[in-house]
């Protein structure tokens, strides 16, 4: 493959694991010499998402986007996101007999519900239209691959994720505040009602809890929870100074698809504690790095007995180029079926 397009409403300078997937396979895939081209809201008018201005919507229309893709001159087209710009993406590319993949990174029937009282059955439909239309939609886990396939998905492609080893790295010391007391339990990642951060905030755990993000929920949280140390947004080398801080990083959402935070923490030599469900089950499960529980404070405590190095080795069979290389194979995979629908 020589030339890709990916259309994404997620971009910079949202800070997510979505756009962490898609700027990482981005530079692995311009190591092998493929050119990639990214149009995202940075490329057109936007408006803040309502209850959520950090996230930015495109306002366009079809013609705008069918120039900008003709003029990436792209051998194969990515829809990365279900918002206003992957939709439109989609539609075009249909319009236009535009081969496309699809990626499912984020559960949204479920983050929906969490806002409003939308049923998922309703959701679940109209993300099923959306992503059977391609040649192929890459989903993360074997878990999240059979619950879709129940659900009528077609042309699921495995697509797993990697992490950065050199960036997440076990760090000696901590850069908290020295008056910190330990154990020092930690949750990463967006700060919004769909993560289910109050299951963590609510437990009677030991030690200091820390909170390393940013998002809708901050406000009201830091209200809420005086004792907690939130931190605000952190990225690069800072962010994992303050994974290797902490004695567990607790993973309490329940609407992941994956989870990369988890393999982060692992990279720093942090042990996990998670709820059984899809994303920790996939990454932690079966394994000794972790502990799943329905009762996350008693996951939470079992996790301090796990050696750092462990959890390291384990995450050095996590890598982006591995990731990158399935990408492709589906990108090709896809590509290879260009014709087929219109001959049978």
């Amino acid at each position: 493959m020589r030339s890709l397009l990916i259309v994404s409403d997620a971009w910079h300078p949202q800070i997510n694991g979505v756009v962490r997937s898609i700027d990482r396979t981005a530079v692995e895939l311009r190591r092998l010499g493929v050119r990639v081209e990214v149009l995202s809201p940075a490329d057109f008018h936007t408006m803040p998402c309502p209850t959520y201005r950090e996230i930015r919507l495109t306002l366009t229309t079809a013609g705008a986007l069918r120039r900008r893709m003709a003029d990436r001159d792209c051998e194969h087209l990515h829809i990365a996101t279900e918002g206003p710009l992957g939709l439109l993406a989609a539609h075009v590319a249909q319009r236009d007999g535009i081969v496309f993949t699809t990626s499912y990174h984020t559960r949204f029937p479920e983050y929906l519900s969490a806002r409003v009282p939308v049923p998922l059955s309703w959701s679940y439909a109209w993300l099923r239209r959306f992503h059977n239309a391609g040649r192929g939609c890459m989903v993360a886990t074997k878990t999240l691959e059979d619950d879709l396939r129940g659900r009528g998905f077609r042309n699921l492609m495995r697509w797993s994720r990697g992490v950065d080893h050199e960036v997440f790295r076990p760090f000696k010391g901590s850069v908290l505040p020295a008056h910190i007391k330990g154990p020092v339990f930690m949750y990463v990642g967006r700060v919004s009602v769909e993560k289910n951060i109050t299951a963590f905030l609510d437990l009677a755990l030991p030690g200091t809890k820390v909170v390393v993000g940013d998002g809708p929920q901050l406000g009201e949280l830091r209200a809420r929870y005086p004792d907690v140390l939130f931190t605000g947004s952190k990225t690069g080398e800072d962010l994992s100074r303050h994974y290797a801080s902490a004695d567990v990083v607790v993973f309490p959402s329940l609407t992941d698809t994956f989870g990369n935070v988890l393999l982060e923490a692992l990279a720093c030599g942090v042990p996990v504690a998670a709820y059984p469900v899809m994303g920790p089950l996939d990454i932690v499960g079966g394994t000794d790095v972790g502990v799943l529980d329905e009762d996350l404070e008693t996951a939470a405590l079992a996790a301090l007995a796990i050696p750092g190095d462990r959890c390291r080795e384990m995450a050095l069979g996590y890598t982006w180029a591995r990731s990158t290389r399935q990408f492709i194979d589906n990108c090709m995979a896809a590509k290879a079926t260009e014709g087929l629908r219109g001959a049978a």
